[in-house]
């Protein structure tokens, strides 16, 4: 309740200022300031990230060998008897020697649990846990669940079909040590892309998400964990008290909470965990879905120790705002253009040139990103480049515009609901080998 509250203070607020601006200040400047802002803020994070690299070339970090945690893999499978042997046994080739593998079957109706138990048999060091099929639902309960039986000093979480290069683990740990330090995330990758042109966009996507988890991990921002390839320290979970059972993305709202405490999440991008894409609109469009739900609610749950944490820093708070500000774009972008509109059909003084013109700029400002994600990170050439960011962009306009604005008005006029969703892997014939190698 308290949560729809503030939702519809802010939304109350933005056609406030929305009707503020039309009637008395000139809108088209006001969102080409806006813009601005936005283009100045990418140019800070991109020149943070040089000076960054630029450091690190001069001064490159000292890694200390003689920190080796010990790790605890957690695995959670959720009818994944197709591919769980796969992630085991590519997990298995790590080069790092101080861990130990939990997997754990969350009330799974095929035949996850014999698959796990038969591995067990196999190699009796790896651990399990059958969940009973009463048991809380939501990846945030399995990973309590295994918690309390797992022994690391920090723990190593994978989705059932990650795929990952020996040398994964090694190379994560060292970003782990600073005392201040709570997680590091690793570089997604869909390691089906080119089975379709849904799964080649959510690959692109990914590419974007890098570019923006490099900026604000170079700015010391408010860095993201990703549920799939992060590796979180032991002590920082528990001074947050573990996983939230009650949110559907665990990643995003750990993510929020361990800032509010003031720990900082560091991302990778030259480490990749391998994951497949989703093959079909309808579930790719219940993920976003959920995503996009549980990253609005976390905020809203979270508004007030967001506002008021006295171990956050500036500099997260500020990067936080900027973040929050993407998910209100598509209604102040659609209530500015029907509010034009309808000025226009009442003959009234209108900038309904304005706001079309301003949707241009706005999808210029996200295509360019893509250019230069798509550049560094898929090394794709100039033509498939432009091609790809192009489709790409009219593809995340598409999902992700109707599925924030609908996510909006379903939190103000519905009861909250922990709808995890399931997406299903092994459908993909994608051979990843050559990936991970």
């Amino acid at each position: 309740m308290r949560g729809r509250l503030v939702l519809l203070l802010i939304i109350s607020g933005l056609w406030v200022f929305l009707f503020i601006f039309q009637n008395y200040v000139n809108t088209f400047w006001a969102s080409i300031s806006l813009l601005i802002f936005m283009a100045l803020y990418s140019a800070y994070m991109y020149v943070a990230f040089k000076h960054q690299v630029r450091k690190m070339k001069k001064n490159p970090p000292v890694v200390n060998k003689n920190y080796r945690p010990f790790i605890s893999i957690m695995i959670p499978a959720h009818n994944e008897a197709e591919v769980i042997r796969d992630t085991v046994e590519n997990i298995l080739k790590v080069d790092y020697d101080n861990y130990e593998i939990i997997l754990i079957d969350d009330r799974s109706t095929d035949d996850t649990a014999i698959a796990i138990k038969q591995i067990n048999a196999e190699i009796p060091a790896i651990k399990y846990l059958i969940r009973e099929k009463d048991a809380f639902p939501g990846k945030s309960a399995v990973l309590n669940d295994a918690l309390n039986i797992a022994k690391g000093e920090a723990i190593l979480v994978f989705d059932a079909d990650a795929r990952i290069k020996p040398d994964f683990i090694s190379k994560l740990v060292p970003k782990l040590e600073s005392e201040d330090v709570g997680a590091v995330q690793a570089r997604k990758v869909i390691s089906n892309r080119n089975a379709n042109f849904l799964t080649r966009c959510q690959d692109n996507e990914m590419a974007l998400d890098t570019h923006f988890q490099v900026g604000r991990d170079a700015v010391k921002g408010a860095v993201e964990l990703r549920g799939n390839g992060e590796l979180i320290k032991r002590k920082a979970l528990e001074d947050i008290g573990g996983w939230n059972n009650y949110t559907i993305t665990d990643d995003l709202d750990m993510s929020t909470r361990m800032q509010i405490k003031g720990w900082d999440i560091r991302f990778c991008p030259d480490v990749c965990v391998y994951e497949e894409g989703i093959l079909n609109y309808m579930p790719l469009l219940r993920q976003r879905r959920r995503w996009v739900e549980g990253s609005i609610r976390r905020y809203l749950e979270n508004f007030w120790a967001v506002l008021f944490s006295k171990d956050m820093s500036l500099r997260v708070s500020l990067d936080m705002t900027a973040y929050i500000a993407e998910f209100f774009l598509p209604i102040w972008f659609v209530s500015e253009v029907l509010f034009q509109f309808f000025r226009f059909i009442k003959y009234d003084a209108n900038q309904i040139l304005s706001s079309l013109i301003l949707s241009v700029l706005i999808f210029v400002f996200f295509f360019t990103g893509l250019v230069y994600s798509l550049r560094k990170y898929n090394n794709l050439k100039i033509f498939d480049n432009i091609k790809q960011s192009l489709e790409t962009s009219i593809y995340m306009v598409v999902l992700w515009f109707p599925i924030v604005i609908f996510i909006i008005f379903k939190i103000i006029f519905t009861k909250k609901t922990l709808e995890w969703g399931k997406t299903q892997h092994g459908v993909s014939s994608t051979n990843v080998a050559e990936l991970v190698k």
